[in-house]
């Protein structure tokens, strides 16, 4: 590897250089960069970037310098922010090829551990693509094991829909991982997508209901075409997963749920309104009077008669007289 001026650090002012071609980031948190921008007000630029130089000829015929950067884009973007006119560099030779930009860029942002999961995929697929590199050798230059690159390519798999969720800091990439298991069912993947979006489930709820719909599918014949449209149906209207199981009289239907909010809502898709809990009447203060014991009534105190008197007519009281 040849290098320039045996790897001098140098001033060069910040408008000429130009981004990586090969920069494998999509995307850039604004916060942190503006967190870097304010450490590097103060403390200045600690690590040079890496660039290489070239020359081209101006419209006047002159001929100008401008320096390509392979790796250090965030610092160069927060030193902008920062307002610095001159950034400290380290000058490659120009021979650099274009592979060992896109591999270097890789492995700094890997270092940092600042590439998300889809845009560290399609470096991966650069990577094959354009260098005929394999997973084997990939992996060697980034220091990570093959399974790591296949894994990460298999990702690429994913509806477009799923990827800018990962993309954008929406999805994880365990999230992403477990719906990789849902590849052949489409329509199931998509509905569990959602779920995770509205529902926040965890990858262990994720990789827990993708295993069980495998299961589920290794068991089960395939439905005839009206019951997996019915299962479509349900699950669209209810917005969680629905399964029909046939029976040779009759048959289940199985609503997925989450949470009492989640009853609540299917509830209020079916049009069902949701009771409302009986009231009770809050506990009144006793009343002396009904409370007290039974005093018993002046003919209760005046009837000392036996039970065989009260039976017998002829010692009813109402036979006497004063």
């Amino acid at each position: 590897m040849t290098y320039f001026e045996s790897d001098a650090i140098f001033w060069v002012e910040i408008d000429k250089i130009r981004p990586n071609p090969y920069q494998p980031r999509t995307e850039f948190d604004e916060s942190k960069l503006r967190d870097l921008a304010d450490s590097i007000r103060q403390y200045g630029v600690l690590q040079p970037l890496v660039v290489t130089c070239h020359e081209e000829e101006n419209p006047d015929g002159g001929i100008a310098t401008f320096y390509e950067l392979i790796a250090g884009e965030r610092r160069l973007r927060a030193s902008k922010l920062a307002g610095l006119l001159q950034i400290p560099v380290i000058i490659r030779s120009s021979e650099e090829h274009d592979r060992m930009k896109l591999e270097l860029a890789i492995i700094e942002n890997l270092q940092r551990e600042d590439l998300n999961a889809i845009d560290r995929a399609r470096a991966f697929e650069r990577l094959q693509k354009e260098f005929k590199l394999n997973n084997t050798d990939i992996a060697k230059k980034v220091g990570k094991s093959r399974e790591y690159v296949s894994n990460s390519l298999r990702l690429l798999n994913l509806p477009q829909e799923i990827q800018d969720a990962v993309t954008g800091g929406k999805l994880s990439e365990g999230h992403a991982r477990a719906l990789l298991m849902l590849i052949d069912r489409p329509e199931e993947q998509k509905t569990l997508f959602k779920d995770i979006q509205l529902r926040k489930l965890s990858v262990r709820d994720v990789e827990k209901i993708t295993r069980e719909i495998a299961v589920e599918k290794a068991r089960r014949v395939d439905p005839h075409p009206e019951i997996t449209a019915l299962e479509r149906a349900f699950s669209s209207a209810l917005g969680t997963r629905v399964e029909i199981k046939e029976q040779e009289h009759g048959g289940k239907l199985i609503i997925n749920f989450f949470s009492k909010e989640d009853l609540e809502t299917i509830l209020a898709h079916m049009g069902t309104p949701i009771a409302p809990p009986p009231v009770v009447p809050p506990p009144t203060e006793a009343d002396p009077l009904l409370d007290a014991p039974h005093e018993p009534v002046a003919s209760e105190l005046l009837d000392d008669r036996t039970d065989a008197e009260k039976e017998d007519e002829s010692f009813s009281v109402e036979k006497f007289s004063i």
